[in-house]
């Protein structure tokens, strides 16, 4: 039997047992109670009396819809979705059914009610499932759109994120490459580091780009491919670390923090004949971490032979946003000969995952 929480993410049916779901069916079922009130004719009497009984019987039914779809949940969970559909479907006409009976008869427990019409009474089914019907419907099939929609979009995004994530720069392995190559003589002990660190490279390239894993790893990585940058730039390259008020255990999607500190070699220390102090700093707050990096770049006028189109930090807003939603920020900042990137991230925490 599936989870009921990957059931939520996989069903086009909402978690009817949730709060939010109740709220909007209220709501919507309060807008029919008004719509067909104000269908009435005209000269009908006491508008603010009929509008009270359709709110009352329009949410009799809708509420007893959203109770039996929230109990049948379990069930309906190992169904396909045609059939969690036609079962759902019919749970709403079978529900609608009942309480029309119940609001019917309600009026004749009083002897002096008389003898119920039975040609009324026929009517008024037909009215209440045919209202629940179409309806029913129109829900049902709006909340299949909308999945399959959203589905579209996530599939198509997961793609973009995949594509970008698995390009690795030709610059950049061809640079570890040529690194490695003249190291394997004269010093074949850190040409094997740097292989493994190519290898550790790789290998965080291949996870899913929206999966999250310690931050500890991510930094893991950023000293890997310094490491193997510090070979090939030398002296010119430094980097100063303040992160310790981060927390070890916070999730990261994975290559979100490298592929910064990349840039900042690539457009900023490597520009430099003198090379620069990359600055890492890292704040905790408010459940948020901030994260910024800050490096020096040459002149305007100097000519960038390294120009890029920002595909990487375009990757990593693109990922923030699909993972966090508003709750993530990157703010890229250059001024005064200064490039500084600013990364705000949730606080997410998962005591046990072991990666």
């Amino acid at each position: 039997m599936p989870n009921l929480n990957e059931q939520d993410k996989t069903s086009f049916l909402p978690n009817f047992c949730s709060a939010d779901v109740l709220f909007i069916v209220v709501l919507s079922s309060e807008l029919l109670a008004i719509i067909l009130t104000l269908a009435l004719p005209l000269y009908t009497d006491d508008l603010m009396f009929n509008l009270a009984m359709n709110s009352l019987f329009i949410q009799w039914i809708a509420l007893s819809c959203v109770g039996i779809l929230c109990v049948s949940r379990r069930f309906i969970a190992t169904l396909s979705e045609k059939q969690a559909a036609v079962v759902s479907y019919l749970l709403i006409l079978l529900v609608s059914f009942i309480i029309a009976e119940l609001a019917w008869w309600s009026l004749y427990i009083y002897p002096d009610r008389g003898s119920p019409d039975q040609k009324l009474h026929g009517l008024f089914l037909v009215r209440s499932l045919g209202i629940s019907a179409i309806v029913g419907f129109i829900v049902l099939r709006y909340l299949y759109v909308q999945h399959q929609w959203r589905k579209n979009i996530e599939t198509a995004a997961m793609s973009r994120f995949q594509a970008l994530q698995s390009r690795i720069r030709p610059h950049f392995l061809f640079n570890c490459m040529n690194t490695i190559a003249s190291l394997t003589r004269k010093a074949p002990d850190l040409a094997e580091q740097s292989v493994e660190d190519l290898a550790d490279l790789f290998r965080a390239s291949l996870l899913e780009p929206t999966e999250l894993y310690k931050i500890a790893d991510e930094w893991k990585l950023c000293r890997h491919y310094l490491r193997i940058e510090s070979h090939r730039l030398g002296d010119r390259l430094h980097v100063e670390w303040d992160i310790d008020s981060l927390p070890d255990n916070a999730l990261v999607p994975p290559l979100s923090l490298q592929p910064l500190l990349e840039n900042s070699i690539y457009h900023g220390i490597e520009r430099l004949s003198e090379g620069g102090t990359i600055n890492i700093r890292g704040k905790f707050e408010d459940e948020k971490l901030i994260i910024i990096f800050s490096n020096p770049i040459p002149d305007k006028d100097v000519e960038d032979t390294h120009k890029g189109n920002k595909h990487a930090q375009d990757n990593i807003r693109q990922r923030l946003d699909a993972i966090f939603g508003a709750e993530s920020d990157l703010i890229i900042e250059s001024k005064q000969q200064q490039y500084t990137v600013k990364l705000t991230l949730p606080y997410k925490r998962n005591e046990n995952i072991n990666r």
